[in-house]
């Protein structure tokens, strides 16, 4: 005899692996690696210092 299958786990797991896929595929489409991320989180801290820098005092 067969083993009985949970169709709502069965489900689950579909979209779960959907959800997955989509995941990966916007990660290679739209994601930044860590030296870009990097490089961009230093212009800003640059950009603020320079600023702070320009500011008068009252």
């Amino acid at each position: 005899m067969s083993e009985p299958v949970n169709l709502n786990r069965f489900r689950k797991d579909k979209a779960r692996a959907e959800k997955k896929a989509r995941a990966d595929e916007n990660a290679v489409r739209f994601g930044r690696s860590k030296a870009e991320k990097d490089r961009e989180a230093a212009r800003a801290a640059r950009a603020a210092r320079d600023l702070d820098g320009k500011k008068r005092d009252p």
